[in-house]
């Protein structure tokens, strides 16, 4: 076993599952033992390996819990059409959007899909991020959305980072059934998700339920195909508009409703009373060039949960960076800093039903930290676009 002490720590700052608040703990050490937080102390005389902290600020790693990092190319020519004035939806219209990501997953090797994914868990790793949600959802038929599975697999079990897979074959409708909504419900439902469950990798099924995406009733029958083969719901809900997507992740049990910049009053109301968490993404707003922030103050004062993300995506919010996540929620959302780091920390472990493992600095759960070269926590929405990180530990063992 292999054991390591942090010392002359300035803050710890982290979420305590027991008090409920996020505490800020002056003076003690951090004892790791194998890879696990065993002691958090003023007085741990164990003669082990030490690492000098220099009086800096220490947090848990970020839990990063909606990514889409399995693409090949880029489409920075509709962050350019934006720029000219076109909307996400009118872009997606003429071709664009989801399905202009699709050729590329469906004709790229998994040798080249896994240099290109592992080269990104290498970038949110330098910003802080240990652990991450990832979803398929740019194959959008069997063969290629298994492969997208597989891709986070094989980088999964080789990159220090870890990756809980999510199969979003429901993410738009592909070219060959443009004219054939309910076919491709079907396949889904009849062929996909079977096939899925069967390939044992992805553990939660998504669906876009968006007005000109999956309705109410197509996303109800994925996600109930979905829990009847092992798989646990989670939503892309009313982003654009209200179209019920909230209520209906209440409905089915959902870990998290995400987006929600157009949630209405009576899908907050079904949130709270079906224990949702809100995974909010004020990265794809700001991205987008919109104001149309998610409801945050509301869905907190309901008794909602709130977990950020970044929503990392080839097209509307190519952001890989939780500490700028936590500067526009701090900046355009009004979040305290200590409930931001909550959201990016613990609530967004909760998503993943990993909150005992991760998520926040307690004995017992994994030594995933960040040592910063700051001393006060409110640093880190304070320096935007910097991100001062001395050291990362996923672990027990520093990355970068």
């Amino acid at each position: 076993m292999s054991k390591i002490k942090l010392v002359n720590i300035g803050k710890i700052a982290t979420y305590n599952s027991q008090t409920k608040v996020v505490d800020s703990i002056t003076g003690s050490d951090i004892l790791i033992n194998d890879g696990i937080i065993e002691k958090i102390d003023n007085d741990i005389n164990e003669n082990v390996e030490i690492f000098d902290c220099q009086n800096r600020l220490v947090t848990p790693g970020f839990v990063d819990p909606h990514t889409h990092p399995v693409f090949l190319n880029g489409r920075e020519e509709e962050f350019g059409l934006r720029m000219q004035g076109a909307t996400y939806q009118e872009i997606a219209e003429k071709g664009g959007g989801i399905n202009s990501s699709v050729n590329g997953v469906r004709n790229t090797s998994n040798e080249e899909l896994i240099a290109l994914v592992t080269k990104r868990m290498d970038r949110f790793l330098k910003l802080g991020t240990t652990t991450i949600e990832a979803k398929s959802g740019y194959g959008l038929n069997v063969e290629s959305e298994l492969k997208s599975l597989e891709v986070l697999d094989l980088v999964n079990q080789n990159h220090a980072i870890d990756i809980i897979p999510t199969f979003l074959g429901a993410h738009a409708f592909p070219p060959e059934y443009k004219n054939d909504r309910n076919g491709y419900v079907d396949l889904l439902c009849n062929e996909m998700i079977p096939a899925v469950a069967g390939q044992g990798i992805a553990k939660y099924c998504d669906v876009f339920c968006e007005n000109g995406y999956f309705n109410v009733k197509q996303s109800r029958k994925i996600l109930e195909a979905a829990k009847k083969h092992g798989l646990i719901p989670r939503l892309h809900a009313d982003e654009f508009e209200d179209s019920g997507a909230a209520e209906l992740a209440a409905e089915l049990g959902a870990v998290s409703a995400d987006h929600l910049m157009a949630v209405s009053d009576v899908g907050i109301a079904k949130m709270a009373e079906g224990n949702v968490t809100a995974t909010i993404l004020p990265g794809t707003t700001f991205f987008l060039g919109s104001t149309n922030y998610a409801p945050v103050k509301k869905l907190m004062e309901s008794g909602i949960d709130i977990a950020l993300a970044t929503d990392y995506n080839p097209g509307s919010c190519h952001i890989q960076s939780m500490p700028f996540i936590i500067s526009l929620a701090c900046i355009y959302i009004g979040m305290s800093v200590e409930d931001a780091l909550r959201s990016a920390t613990f609530n967004s472990a909760k998503t993943l039903n990993l909150e005992k493992e991760v998520g926040s600095i307690e004995i017992g759960k994994k030594a995933d930290l960040v040592i910063w070269d700051l001393e006060k926590l409110i640093e880190i929405p304070y320096n935007v676009t910097d991100v001062p990180i001395i050291k990362v530990m996923k672990g027990g063992k520093f990355i970068f």
